[in-house]
């Protein structure tokens, strides 16, 4: 097994005011050549957006990316026929192919939002743009690793063009939960949205990341109550 440590602190910074962003892996403004992703994975955006405000009509291509809010609402709009409110609970994908203009707004105009913004570079390229929106609820199960994202359109979640897995957890102090990898040429990313946890002797905090690979599975072992982000990607692409 091998791994590599981001802690929450070490992560790019972006302020301009009705936006504040902290970045995983290059991106923008914020340039670290030994940080440009993990396998497939290309971006973490940590983002927080105050109400009223938002990300403009801008365009994409060839790229999955996918939103997650934590509080809040995102609106979303798109050139596609697509519009409406992401809210907390629920995961959002894009496929963003031959091309296609999105707008992320706050859902609200007093509340401020909180969410992730990741993205996948795709093992197809040029395909047609879509996008899916899903409650996670109902497939939500404490103290498991409940699968949100896949490749395969009948599963549970959403799905996008690579060989990729979410999954979600809340996890209570003490649980201890292991990790098999669906393909065991990919790699995980772990994401501690809130909580601590350790992995492989790595005690992980609140918004620390860390990468593991070359292991056909991983063992995780909660020292508060935590919700864990857990992106199975492929190494090589």
């Amino acid at each position: 097994m091998k791994t590599i440590y981001h802690a929450a602190n070490s992560r790019g910074d972006a302020n301009h005011g009705w936006l504040k962003s902290k970045h995983t892996f290059s991106f923008a403004n914020y340039h670290n050549p030994e940080r440009m992703g993990f396998g497939a994975l290309r971006v973490i955006n940590d983002d927080f957006v105050i109400g009223g405000q938002g990300f403009s009509k801008h365009s994409h291509r060839d790229m999955e990316i996918i939103s997650i809010p934590l509080s809040g609402k995102l609106g979303h709009g798109d050139n596609i026929g697509n519009n409406g409110i992401i809210e907390t609970g629920e995961i959002q994908v894009m496929s963003a192919g031959t091309g296609i203009t999105h707008s992320e707004m706050n859902g609200d105009d007093k509340e401020d939002v909180k969410f992730l913004q990741i993205w996948v570079i795709p093992n197809k390229m040029n395909v047609a743009p879509r996008y899916q929106q899903v409650r996670m609820d109902d497939i939500m199960q404490p103290n498991k690793f409940n699968q949100v994202l896949s490749p395969n359109a009948d599963d549970a979640g959403v799905w996008i063009h690579q060989n990729a897995w979410f999954s979600m957890g809340d996890f209570e102090q003490g649980v201890t939960q292991n990790y098999t990898l669906n393909d065991a040429n990919n790699g995980v990313y772990v994401f501690v949205i809130e909580g601590s946890v350790t992995i492989n002797n790595n005690v992980l905090n609140t918004r620390d990341g860390l990468g593991v690979w070359d292991t056909k599975s991983m063992t995780m072992d909660v020292l508060e109550n935590s919700k864990v982000l857990i992106m199975e990607v492929p190494m090589t692409f």
